[in-house]
């Protein structure tokens, strides 16, 4: 491929800082000499965002509406193989087109990961950032806000927002000002505050200190004025201490209340706030659903929910065109144009679920372009620990993007486009999401399951998946991927992060010792089959070996992308899956040796514990419902 020659000093002076990162990062791609391709661009007027660039055969021309489109251009130079042949003209369709990464489910991204993704995003054509921080935010007056969690400092922040702005991307903060706030209410400094669950007293004056402090500092670092101020999943509104001090109260009117209340201390500091949708689709709906057809909402609640703050349309779960459109238009019958906030599945698994995510975002963003929808986003969401990767969320990202520059993805021009962002194969991490792609569940694209998760920690005495699991191929099917991703690892043309998929390889090395071990060691236990039992605690011990190397992949990777608080969650994790090993292992040297009668945990057989018959259909689990049976945790 051949490089790009950047003259900084020739370039308009609002690129230099975004290139001068830009090339720094990697210098091989862009340098001068005999077979570089020089780069020039030009500014040009355009409704909206606009970039095109055109090749003579020596060097390429580059003309572009706004700075996100000039590194967009750069973005798919990067891409091919002779630049200097470029012949390409896009027009944005999105006024704004960002991604938001969860910080606040244990991985608080290093600021120098941020920055990574920064110039990955830069170089798809995003234009805006959210850093999702529930209470990781440096709050000052607050010492227990965000306490040992890995909270950003207002400098880390400041800093970020104008590394962003080099390259043309507006960050704003993206808080919670009402429900998700268990991080904070678990501490006696602010148990007074707290309704039930996560959610806060609405209608307390000491609430609204506390918020404006909160919004005061989640805002102070970014030159935006926007403010994403959440209020989504607030379902216990009103049903705790908010009704012991103010008695029964339409919950629609408590939210309207508490939602004007924080819009004014937005606009006391000039900041325009959006929030998530969902609380007013769940309180109309018999069933408390957000995606209710039967959804119904008084005329007066509509009237009463404030026209300038913007509702931001939440949804990743939905794989038809028609259904996107029809909650757009809902949305738009309570009074403003919505945000869009579409998904990439990082949460509640260990590498993204790209497939499900490409189907997804597939239907949401042709719906909101036959809508006429302006603004959307991509969520990256941590729940249950953020075991994920993040950064493999990137080909679901850039799939996301270019939808924001055509009407259709081209599959040729993605992985083009994925390679000049990237530096990557897309097709190697997409292969690293058949962790859930199990072969014998039909249509991945159209699963959302996280079986690799539950595999690796349910408990292998217990082992709560196996009556639903065994009619699968998952240790040929994982020896096989164990085997492709551990050479994608190593690929010399794998890009700059390909060691990444080490992870995922050793992950799919585990769960190819560990499914079905369960079954054999139960037949060995109920046959009274000693040498079998024997031979299958030197594999318990071998396995045990695989999760400690897993473990240790998985804490260097951590450890270099987010800050170390949260480790120690997935880390309590791996200790006991570790000890359960041990002890496995040697209950079953104790059996094969004649010094125990029967293995009391293996000899019990399971039944099947969800009512799908299909593996397909089994549910998204958490950890702590395949740790063990029992309800102590």
């Amino acid at each position: 491929m051949r490089p790009l020659a950047l003259d900084l000093h020739a370039a308009p002076e609002e690129l230099r800082a975004g290139l001068a990162e830009l090339s720094a990062e990697r210098p091989a791609r862009f340098k001068s000499g005999k077979n570089s391709v020089p780069v020039r661009f030009e500014k040009i007027e355009a409704a909206g965002g606009r970039c095109a660039a055109t090749g003579d055969g020596q060097a390429v021309a580059v003309r572009y509406a706004r700075r996100t489109d000039a590194f967009r251009a750069l973005g798919r130079l990067l891409g091919m193989d002779d630049p200097a042949a470029a012949a390409f003209d896009e027009t944005a369709r999105f006024d704004l087109l960002g991604a938001m990464v969860d910080v606040s489910r244990n991985g608080v991204a290093r600021p120098e990961t941020v920055r990574l993704l920064l110039r990955r995003f830069a170089l798809m054509g995003l234009d805006t950032l959210m850093l999702y921080s529930e209470d990781t935010y440096e709050v000052p007056g607050e010492p227990f806000f965000g306490y040992l969690r890995g909270r950003y400092t207002q400098e880390e922040l400041r800093a970020l927002d104008a590394y962003a702005a080099d390259l043309g991307i507006e960050m704003f903060p993206c808080i919670q000002t009402l429900g998700h706030l268990e991080q904070i209410l678990q501490w006696p400094a602010y148990m007074h505050l707290k309704d039930a669950g996560g959610v806060l007293i609405a209608e307390e004056p000491a609430t609204y200190a506390l918020l404006e402090k909160m919004i005061r500092a989640a805002s102070a670092p970014f030159r935006s004025k926007r403010i994403h101020i959440g209020m989504d999943e607030a379902h216990w509104i009103g049903t705790g201490a908010y009704r012991q001090k103010f008695g029964e109260k339409d919950p629609f009117a408590i939210l309207n209340g508490h939602l004007n209340r924080v819009r004014e201390i937005c606009h006391g500091l000039g900041l325009r706030p959006m929030i998530w949708s969902d609380m007013y689709f769940r309180l109309g709906s018999k069933i408390h659903d957000y995606y209710d057809k039967e959804w119904e909402i008084s005329p007066e609640t509509v009237a009463n929910i404030p026209k300038d703050v913007q509702l931001v349309y939440w949804d990743y779960y939905h794989l038809e065109q028609p259904f996107y459109e029809e909650w757009i238009e809902r949305h738009r019958r309570l009074g403003s144009e919505p945000v869009m906030a579409g998904g990439v599945w990082t949460w509640n698994r260990l590498w993204a679920a790209l497939p499900f995510s490409f189907a997804t975002t597939e239907a949401c963003l042709r719906a909101c372009k036959a809508k006429g929808l302006r603004e959307a986003f991509a969520t990256m969401w941590g729940d249950d620990g953020m075991e994920c990767d993040l950064l493999s969320a990137l080909p679901g990202v850039q799939y996301f993007a270019e939808h924001g520059y055509a009407d259709a993805v081209d599959p040729a021009l993605l992985r083009a486009n994925f390679r000049g962002s990237c530096g990557g194969d897309f097709d190697a991490w997409v292969r690293a999401s058949d962790l859930d792609s199990v072969a014998g569940i039909a249509h991945p694209e159209r699963n959302s399951n996280n079986l690799s998760k539950l595999l690796l920690w349910e408990d292998p005495f217990y082992s709560p998946l196996d009556p639903h699991t065994r009619a699968l191929p998952l240790n040929e099917h994982y020896a096989k991927l164990a085997e492709d991703l551990a050479r994608a690892a190593k690929a010399r043309d794998g890009g700059p992060f390909a060691a990444r998929l080490h992870y995922p390889a050793q992950a799919a090395q585990v769960l190819a010792l560990k499914a079905g071990l369960r079954e054999r060691m139960h037949a060995a236990v109920a046959g009274q089959d000693r040498a079998l039992a024997g031979a299958l605690a030197k594999e318990a011990a071998a396995l045990r070996r695989e999760v400690e190397k897993l473990w240790k992949i998985h804490r260097a990777m951590w450890l270099a992308t987010y800050k170390p608080f949260g480790w120690e969650v997935i880390e309590a994790r791996y200790g006991g899956l570790r000890a359960r090993l041990e002890t496995l292992a040697e209950r079953l040297k104790d059996f094969a040796a004649g010094k125990l009668p029967t293995i009391e945990e293996l000899a019990e057989p399971l039944l099947p514990v969800f009512p799908f018959p299909d593996p397909a259909q089994i549910p998204n689990i958490n950890h702590d419902r395949l740790k063990t049976p029992s309800w102590i945790k």
